[in-house]
């Protein structure tokens, strides 16, 4: 298909085990899905913004209006790349990967989430992973960062098992509730030395603008 006007959906980055792209209308209603089937234990909140709180309906809803949000308001200067993440052909999860003036300052953001069903089988790694290889090798990132409640031992051990270091605390105020996130940074020699994954990425040099770079 001929993705003339938004080629980012021409975008694809494969792991052994993942497909990584920009969910079409089928996949997005998939994606929503899963999102509203619980990603984490309702007497938990591990994200920082708590889009998952509300009946099932009204989080894929959400789930699925905020995929397009963040193409509508893309920019080459602000970016948010919000990919539905495929293992063996059923959609599990969301990786995003985002950027703020990337083109002068080189340096992405990632969150990302799985659906209940599909945690504890190392696809949490591996689509980070994913999302890594795209920055540092595909766009030529100097750094990424993340951040996660101090609790939040899965994305904590992640990001350790990807190279990143610790980056300083901050308080967020979450429910109501002052609570401390941990930041975390890697830059491109330690993702060098931690990556372990093999990665392809198809259809970038047609979007490569996109992304400021």
């Amino acid at each position: 298909m001929n993705h003339r006007y938004w080629p980012l959906h021409g975008l694809r980055i494969r792991t052994p085990r993942l497909e990584l792209r920009l969910p079409d209308e089928a996949l997005l209603d998939e994606l929503a899905s899963v999102g509203a089937g619980g990603v984490h234990a309702p007497d938990t909140m591990p994200f920082t913004v708590p889009w998952t709180d509300g009946e099932p309906d009204e989080v894929g809803r959400a789930t699925y209006q905020h995929v397009l949000s963040t193409i509508a308001g893309w920019t080459a200067q602000d970016w948010h790349l919000s990919l539905a993440v495929l293992h063996e052909g059923e959609v599990v999860g969301r990786q995003d990967v985002m950027g703020r003036e990337f083109g002068v300052r080189r340096e992405v953001v990632t969150g990302s989430w799985l659906g209940l069903a599909h945690q504890g089988r190392g696809i949490g790694t591996e689509m980070r992973a994913a999302a890594l290889h795209l920055a540092f090798e595909g766009l030529g990132a100097r750094y990424a960062v993340s951040e996660a409640r101090t609790d939040n031992g899965g994305s904590l051990g992640v990001s350790r098992r990807l190279g990143y270091e610790p980056d300083g605390l901050q308080v967020q105020v979450i429910r109501g509730a002052a609570t401390t996130l941990q930041r975390l940074r890697v830059d491109r020699a330690g993702w060098e030395k931690h990556r372990g994954i093999d990665v392809t990425v198809e259809g970038l040099d047609a979007c490569r603008a996109d992304f400021g770079v």
